[in-house]
């Protein structure tokens, strides 16, 4: 079973980049490959529950069970030792990664308050976007009366075979609202 967006990339989307950048071979056209969501949580040092509800903010969010993610080393600065509980992370592919996209696109960045569109900065050299959200209460999943803290998170679209220019376009495609160009 196929997500309506990924039936868009693979029946539209995929003629127009094809055209567009002159690429001859469909396996050399630049493809989502996987999203990533990502809390990190300097506060976990302190209060214990917080990863916890880190994980099931993550885990509301994509449908899928998050990784705690540990320090791989001590940063004295930050009083953060070896193995420190120190944010959650998932990843997701196929049908979850291209329900997600099409969620964060029509419903999760209008929701987003005072939004001017994702920045173009966010691309980095081999094509893949961050974008990162204040709260996690821009999603329509979290239900905001029961959240203790607003909580920033970090979602990674990675995606192969491109570079900056060509994943622009592609997210252009698919909807992605990006800034005005002025």
């Amino acid at each position: 079973m196929k997500q309506r967006l990924q039936e868009t990339f693979e029946k539209e989307i995929s003629k127009k980049l094809m055209e567009e950048f002159k690429i001859k071979n469909y396996y050399a056209l630049p493809k989502l490959a996987k999203v990533v969501v990502n809390i990190g949580l300097g506060e976990a040092l302190t209060n214990a529950s917080a990863i916890e509800k880190a994980v099931n903010d993550i885990a509301v969010i994509t449908g899928q069970k998050p990784v705690v993610t540990k320090s791989k080393k001590a940063i004295a600065n930050f009083k953060i030792k070896e193995g420190d509980k120190i944010g959650a992370k998932t990843t997701l592919r196929k049908y979850k990664m291209w329900s997600l996209v099409d969620r964060i696109i029509n419903l999760t960045l209008p929701r987003v308050k005072d939004f001017k569109g994702v920045k173009r900065k966010g691309f980095d050299s081999s094509g893949n976007l961050t974008i990162g959200f204040i709260e996690q209460t821009v999603f329509p999943e979290i239900d905001s009366t029961k959240v203790d803290k607003l909580r920033g998170l970090e979602v990674t679209f990675v995606v192969k075979n491109s570079d900056a220019k060509k994943s622009l376009r592609m997210f252009e495609l698919l909807g992605m609202p990006f800034e005005k160009v002025n």
